[in-house]
């Protein structure tokens, strides 16, 4: 593939892929309060400015693309914010809808595969979940929710460790809607990615090692039960967790639990082919 830059800017980190092997995900948590206030804040914007300076850097003239999902789409100032990217990174960024969102997504986690009947891509982010399913390259179904771990972390989990009641109000309020069935799965972004990494045990982080990595709803309820039950300074100590994502870990499994429950699956393979590469994949095909 020729050398192209794909960024994602998420509601919980801001990733870049390129593809002569450069990869970098900073947990910036723009979406930051967003649910109560409907607005990106000012400290979580220059956070995000800052990284993309760095990652300006080390794209150099590649051709790149850059989007933005649901943290940027449901604020007030998203349009103004994506113009100071447009700035900091010298070229736009899409704010992508939830139907763009989505075709990157299964483009992302399915363009290596060769799945033989229909399979359904799980995108736990920030702000929302994705659900598509489709077969053969194909979307049958996809749905964007307002499901994500900063917006029900930030709603529910205010205590340290959680308290039981704050953990039950977390998991009632994944409403999912309805959606045909499902028997095979691929779960992309932090949450899957973080668990394999836990379950392996791994002290250093390692695609390779991640990529399939089987994550059984057994496992992953143990996981829930055992990382909810610890105060915040303690799970960043969890051996094979990125210490930045420790605040959104205990959301993020409790919607994967609730989508494997919502569709009747038993195991789920974790991914890192998610939107990132996606967008590589089609920058790539636009590319001079």
């Amino acid at each position: 593939m020729k050398r192209v830059a794909a960024v994602d800017i998420g509601t919980n980190s801001t990733r870049l892929l390129i593809t002569d092997g450069t990869r970098r995900s900073t947990v910036t948590r723009l979406g930051e309060g967003v649910d109560a206030t409907g607005r990106l804040g000012e400290a979580p914007m220059q956070r995000v400015l800052d990284v993309l300076a760095d990652y300006a850097r080390l794209i150099g003239d590649a051709p790149a693309a850059a989007v933005m999902t649901s943290a940027v789409r449901d604020a007030e100032n998203g349009a103004a914010f994506a113009a100071r990217v447009h700035e900091a990174l010298g070229f736009p960024a899409r704010i992508l809808s939830g139907d763009e969102e989505a075709e990157l997504t299964f483009t992302g986690a399915t363009a290596q595969r060769d799945d033989r009947g229909p399979v359904l891509v799980i995108d736990i982010g920030g702000g929302s979940t994705e659900l598509v399913i489709g077969e053969a390259g194909r979307i049958t179904f996809h749905v964007s929710t307002q499901i994500g771990v900063v917006r029900h972390g930030e709603r529910h989990l205010r205590s340290d460790p959680p308290a039981a009641a704050e953990l039950a109000a977390l998991r009632a309020d994944i409403r999912l809607p309805d959606h045909p069935a499902a028997t095979r799965a691929i779960a992309v972004a932090g949450t899957p990615t973080q668990c394999a990494a836990i379950d392996l045990g791994l002290e250093e982080y390692d695609p390779e090692r991640i990529e399939g990595h089987v994550l059984t709803r057994t496992r992953l309820e143990a996981l829930y039960a055992d990382l909810a039950s610890k105060p915040l300074t303690e799970l960043r100590k969890t051996r094979g967790l990125d210490p930045a994502r420790a605040p959104v870990i205990v959301a993020g499994i409790a919607i994967l639990l609730e989508v494997m429950g919502s569709f009747g699956l038993d195991q789920v393979e974790a991914s890192e082919h998610d939107i990132l590469y996606g967008l590589a994949l089609s920058t790539a095909a636009d590319a001079p």
